[in-house]
């Protein structure tokens, strides 16, 4: 799960991103409201977590310029200006939730499990594809009612295609998404954990599906 992070205080970013990656997250930082425009347009995110008092594009004006360009990536303000006034002005404005500073991560981070659920229309986060199913609160995959075990890396790309089924990810995209130290993830490598998610998948009627020079995605039989 990939996260734009907008904060100029760097010391709160700093304690925020060393939280939420310890909770499986990746993220990536903006300082200046500017930066973070060009970011969240250019790239692909799951939630935007957005402060308001932001140098050169206040985070009110972020939030604006992103929905008036169609952006639809969810955005949770984190906010120290917390009234009434100003949260029915967020929303209004197309913010999907926001907690007041300072901030407790253990919230902070079911907030954001239920903004990417919510995103991809799965609010009891069962992530199904035919008889493929992804229990998110129990981590584990199901085919046929039949568990499967997988490696730390095919688990996560397997969640992440079926997470995002119906959308391709390239493998760039994939690598972006997943979080890891190690140095050899590259695409050779996601080529070499697809093809062993092939062969535990089977030959039924659920599949990863190549598509030339876009990437990868998951389908059953009964939406080709």
């Amino acid at each position: 799960m990939r996260l734009l992070l907008v904060e100029d205080d760097h010391e709160l970013a700093d304690w925020l991103m060393q939280g939420l990656v310890q909770r499986g997250f990746h993220i990536d930082w903006a300082d200046d409201g500017r930066m973070a425009e060009q970011r969240a347009l250019a790239e692909d995110f799951d939630v935007i977590l957005l402060d308001l008092g932001l140098p050169f594009l206040s985070g009110s004006q972020l939030l604006a310029r992103l929905k008036a360009r169609g952006n639809e990536t969810p955005v949770l303000v984190m906010t120290a200006r917390d009234t009434l006034a100003q949260r029915v002005a967020l929303l209004r404005d197309g913010a999907d939730d926001f907690m007041g500073k300072p901030l407790a991560i253990e919230e902070l981070e079911v907030r954001l499990h239920a903004l990417i659920r919510r995103s991809h229309g799965r609010a009891r986060g069962i992530y199904t594809c035919g008889p493929l199913s992804f229990d998110q609160a129990s981590q584990s995959f199901t085919l046929t009612g039949r568990h499967l075990s997988f490696s730390p890396r095919e688990h996560a790309v397997l969640r992440l295609l079926i997470q995002k089924q119906g959308d391709p990810l390239s493998k760039q995209q994939i690598i972006d998404r997943l979080v890891t130290m190690e140095e050899d993830l590259n695409p050779e490598a996601i080529e070499v954990i697809v093809h062993r998610l092939r062969k535990k998948l089977g030959e039924g009627s659920v599949q990863i599906v190549t598509l030339r020079g876009v990437g990868y995605l998951l389908e059953a039989e009964a939406d080709a």
